[in-house]
């Protein structure tokens, strides 16, 4: 597989099957990616690698805490500006109502689309999660470093076979995912990746996910 073909396909898998990932196959590409790159070398990630009944307990603990405090635990970073405006806003619009559409969730049934919400918390049935953290004391150009790394990682877990689903939504119960892990006080939770196969059957895994041309981002200036 070239990259490109591992970007092209790339996507937020919101449905995998069980089948388990095997964790010679995970160390292998983990110990690629760490060689993704960071401003002075400080590498400011910090990963938590949760499968089996850990991540059966965490689940748990966090969609009973999502159902109990659906704003969420606390607040460390948000996830989205307040206010989204346009063109970032009708972007996250279209890609919510092209989600549920796939699903045959319409937007008057409220507890069918807060039931799928709720399966971020389930991973969407993935078999691993990935957690990274960031020490609190680091800024934006520690963030993007991280950032970095979740992409490299996932295009080396395509090329491997496997599929992911990054995920900010885990950030709102911070507290309940950091006290399952024993992560320190002083490092935040940036985003979990939910990793495994995904389910080919799937209406979710199968919807054309839209991308602004490229006029519209990139100018080239000479």
């Amino acid at each position: 597989m070239t990259v490109s073909d591992a970007v092209a396909s790339r996507r937020s898998v919101r449905a995998f099957l069980p089948t388990p990932v095997d964790e010679a196959v995970l160390r292998r590409v983990l110990e690629t990616a760490l060689r993704t790159p960071s401003g002075g070398n400080l590498q400011p990630w910090r990963l938590r690698v949760v499968s089996g009944e850990a991540l059966e307990r965490l689940k748990a603990a966090v969609v009973q805490r999502a159902i109990e405090r659906p704003e969420g635990e606390s607040a460390d970073y948000p996830i989205y500006p307040s206010p989204l405006a346009s063109p970032w806003r009708d972007r996250r619009y279209r890609a919510g109502e092209d989600l549920y559409a796939a699903l045959k969730i319409p937007r008057e049934d409220k507890p069918a689309r807060r039931s799928q919400f709720l399966n971020n918390y389930r991973a969407f049935g993935a078999p691993v999660v990935i957690f990274f953290h960031i020490q609190r004391s680091h800024g934006a150009p520690q963030w993007s470093d991280v950032g970095m790394l979740m992409q490299t990682l996932m295009l080396l877990l395509r090329e491997a076979g496997l599929d992911t689903c990054p995920q900010e939504a885990w950030a709102p119960y911070a507290a309940t995912v950091d006290a399952h892990l024993g992560a320190d006080s002083e490092e935040m939770l940036f985003a979990g990746l939910a990793v495994g196969f995904r389910d080919p059957d799937a209406a979710v895994n199968r919807f054309h996910v839209a991308r602004a041309p490229i006029d519209e981002i990139v100018s080239f200036h000479d």
